[in-house]
């Protein structure tokens, strides 16, 4: 197996963590003290960056391995990598303001549809 997929995954993981990060400097910068994540707009953003990735993770993840068991270790990192950096955009663009996050949204949504079907054609063409 490529060890391309597997640093791509921890990469996506550290992302992550910087995405945890982030929450908790804006809880201190805001003054939103846990267990809120409401209170003031500007910390809104960044816990909704850190929300939404955790929301994409589960399918980006699963579709990553299985992509990967039917195509080359390093198209499937670039792809992964790919959706890192449309992560980073969209987390930029919405902790600056709601109306910056759609480019790196789509970018990262298109990563995840590849990486779908390449593996749901992957599946299918071995059945045959």
């Amino acid at each position: 197996m490529s060890a391309w997929p597997v640093l791509v995954t921890l990469a996506a993981l550290l992302f992550y963590f910087w995405t945890g990060l982030m929450v908790g400097n804006a809880r201190r910068k805001y003054n939103v003290p846990a267990p809120a994540t409401t209170g003031n707009p500007d910390f809104e953003r960044v816990f909704r960056v850190q929300m939404n990735t955790l929301e994409w993770l589960p399918i980006f993840l699963v579709s990553l391995w299985i992509f990967c068991m039917y195509w080359n270790g390093l198209l499937v990192a670039v792809i992964g990598a790919i959706w890192i950096v449309g992560r980073y955009m969209y987390a930029h663009g919405y902790m600056a303001a709601a109306d910056q996050r759609s480019m790196g949204f789509m970018i990262q949504a298109l990563t995840v549809m590849i990486l779908f079907l390449g593996a749901l054609f992957g599946a299918l063409g071995s059945l045959f």
